[in-house]
């Protein structure tokens, strides 16, 4: 079935008809740099669509709500690694904005109603079937077509990629494990839980790696040098993202740790598949 997340009536009638016990929720407008073309379009996706996903749950029974956050609410934060229990109040895109938007809504939620919500701030997801928008897919694509890799901040970026079998591995231990109200409200709250059934976690590889490192692992795995373009700084854009995943460890006692050449070549061994090549 297809439908609009910011179609009311229709989500509506979804969330009737099936009743969803548990509902993972990862549909969104994405991307940082796109959110200064069209921001419509989040407001759209992630704000009014995000408020009818909340709906459908709230009246119709839901035990548990995951759904994508992203690392991009850390903004402008410089302490590393990022941990769900710093303050994260100043995103530098509105992509970022409305994905802590939803985090400040399910809580709203969560405290209201009793629903149980989590959200999972992913970093930099890569691996076989992802968004062909995405940075890995991007550079696998240019080095094989022998076309120039745009590489901003003249490459000198960081990020922590996590492999998809990593994500996938985090929500299923997640899913059965509702978060539950706690001992009530404290005069100082902590931004990574709360006295209502509401958590955050970091998914990701709890690595930071150089954007140069992952260049040279995709040209070994693909057998070929890349042409590279070097840009400043994108606005909208961090130099540098590192996951604290401390909570989700002793929540779930599980760690993403996909070494980032095991997930490249695997990646690469997708690619060549997929494409025919």
């Amino acid at each position: 079935m297809k439908l609009d997340l910011a179609d009311r009536d229709g989500m509506a009638n979804l969330f009737k008809e099936f009743r969803f016990p548990h509902v993972i929720h990862l549909g969104a407008q994405a991307g940082v740099r796109y959110s200064l073309i069209d921001p419509f379009a989040y407001v759209d996706a992630n704000l009014t669509g995000f408020t009818t996903v909340l709906e459908g749950c709230r009246h119709n029974n839901c035990r548990h709500l995951l759904y994508a956050s992203s690392s991009s609410v850390y903004g402008s934060n410089t302490k590393m690694p990022f941990s769900v229990h710093d303050n994260v109040d100043h995103p530098l895109s509105l992509y970022g904005a409305s994905k802590k938007a939803n985090e400040l809504m399910s809580h709203a939620y969560a405290h209201l109603f009793g629903l149980p919500m989590t959200g999972l701030r992913f970093f930099t997801v890569y691996g076989p079937w992802y968004r062909p928008d995405m940075a890995m897919w991007i550079f696998a694509k240019a080095i094989f077509a022998g076309e120039p890799i745009k590489l901003f901040n003249n490459g000198n970026m960081r990020r922590d990629f996590t492999y998809v079998d990593d994500v996938v591995e985090s929500v299923v231990r997640l899913i059965d494990r509702p978060p539950t109200k706690s001992s009530g409200p404290s005069a100082v709250p902590d931004p990574g839980s709360s006295s209502a059934p509401w958590r955050v976690y970091n998914i990701g590889n709890n690595t930071s790696v150089e954007l140069l490192e992952v260049f040279r692992l995709l040209e070994e795995a693909i057998g070929k040098k890349a042409k590279r373009e070097l840009l400043p700084m994108q606005p909208g854009d961090v130099p540098a993202t590192y996951a604290d995943v401390d909570d989700l460890a002793r929540e779930v006692d599980f760690r993403p740790k996909t070494p980032i050449s095991e997930g490249i070549s695997r990646f690469v061994e997708w690619y060549r598949s997929y494409h025919r090549l």
